[in-house]
């Protein structure tokens, strides 16, 4: 940042180095009790390892770097009241209690509805229909309510009551066992639908140029779409008599369809919407099931072998495509034409053969991250010790693998000859 400041380019000037800990804490404090008089809105302050090789040494996470860190100010909070209590539908059904309010301005931003979470949460606030009460935006993004104010209670407040049924489809709600979240199961609810199609053509998935929240909204209300597969039966008329929508952007929502047929596994796998599966779950599904149908097919034991899966993902996993009506969804996507190229253009195979296990934590790389490495090499990977496995990665705190491996006479490596060899592939 100084040399960056010596060139000429403008740099934050609040900026400093600090030498220690406690030099941190004091600068941390400065700005928390000046940030009203800075002319900008503040939510923090970002702590930096400032040596390169302390950055490369502590390494990073998949979303984030280990050597950097954001200390959140304290959220600041304003009074205002609870007019009503709405229900909000997510994709997977989840019922979301959502707080009206009278609009307050907080740090800068008029809120006039915070999330609830859940029914659990509502109760164990205490929070009634009607209460005043503090509200803040959770890491100065997100409204919430975090507190009722009882002395200022008149005795009209009521008590929020989860709905038995669906507000949308009239469906009989559920509350899965062990589960904060009450469901409505009924997979073509109107409202599970437009949140799954928003979701399908968000840009991180499929990402469909032109499909907005509006759009999705008429295709359902008028019945021409019930499912993300739905899309590709589109043609321009469907589409021209709807609101807003002249010849030439239907032209290119027809368009932006089309081009979305051309994707990855990853993409189309997180445009399918199964609970707990995000983008970063899907690139590692996707690096042990090259294709779809090979996923459908497989065991939740098999699932969940995969480094960084786990029984809970796959179960949802398998769920999901158990399910009949996903199965139709999922063979109607690919009877449009939707075809998935695969990732593999930067591949060697300089390793294959090999049959690596990572056991320990590891500072450079994530295991996901140093799985695909060897991945892409040629090399295999598998989370437990057998006769077959050729080479161990041992990382800090390695426990029963090592052991394991040191008696059956595996190779065993350290992290730093790991890196080694694939700098070296």
């Amino acid at each position: 940042l100084v040399a960056v400041r010596e060139w000429g380019i403008r740099t934050n000037p609040l900026a400093r180095r600090c030498r220690t800990g406690d030099d941190v804490a004091a600068f941390y404090d400065e700005l928390l009790k000046g940030r009203s008089k800075v002319p900008y809105e503040m939510d923090g302050v970002v702590i930096k390892a400032n040596r390169f090789d302390v950055q490369r040494k502590a390494g990073v996470r998949s979303r984030s770097p280990r050597w950097a860190i954001a200390w959140k100010f304290p959220a600041e909070e304003e009074k205002t009241r609870i007019l009503g209590i709405d229900i909000q539908i997510g994709r997977t059904g989840a019922l979301t209690p959502v707080a009206r309010l009278e609009p307050v301005v907080v740090r800068g931003v008029t809120v006039s509805n915070a999330t609830l979470h859940n029914e659990d949460e509502i109760r164990k606030k205490g929070v009634l229909v009607g209460d005043w009460v503090f509200v803040r935006r959770a890491g100065d993004v997100i409204p919430e309510v975090v507190a009722p104010i009882p002395d200022l209670r008149t005795g009209e407040e009521t008590e929020f009551v989860m709905p038995a049924h669906c507000p949308v489809c009239n469906t009989k709600v559920v509350r899965p066992e062990g589960e904060a979240v009450t469901r409505c199961p009924n997979l073509e609810c109107p409202a599970q639908v437009k949140e799954r199609i928003r979701h399908f053509a968000s840009r991180d998935a499929m990402d469909i140029e032109g499909m907005g929240e509006k759009l999705v909204e008429q295709l359902v209300e008028e019945g021409l779409v019930g499912n993300p597969a739905d899309l590709y039966g589109l043609r321009i008329d469907d589409l021209i008599p709807l609101e807003r929508l002249a010849e030439k952007s239907a032209e290119n929502v027809i368009a932006g369809i089309e081009r979305s047929k051309q994707t990855t596994l990853p993409r189309l796998l997180y445009a399918l919407g199964i609970r707990n599966v995000g983008t970063t779950v899907s690139d590692v599904v996707s690096e042990h099931f090259p294709r779809i149908e090979t996923l459908a097919k497989a065991s939740i034991e098999e699932i969940s072998n995969i480094d960084g899966v786990g029984p809970v993902i796959a179960r949802e996993i398998k769920r999901f495509f158990d399910d009949s009506q996903n199965a139709k969804m999922v063979e109607k996507i690919i009877k449009a034409g939707v075809t998935c190229k695969e990732i593999r253009q930067s591949r060697t195979m300089e390793l294959e053969g090999e049959l690596f296990v990572f056991t320990g934590s590891l500072e450079t790389l994530s295991r996901t991250q140093a799985a695909a490495e060897v991945k892409r090499r040629g090399a295999k990977t598998t989370s437990t010790v057998t006769k077959k496995t050729t080479i161990v990665v041992a990382g800090g705190k390695a426990g029963s693998k090592h052991a394991k491996a040191e008696k059956l006479g595996i190779k065993i490596i350290d992290e730093a000859a790991f890196l080694e060899m694939i700098r070296e592939q």
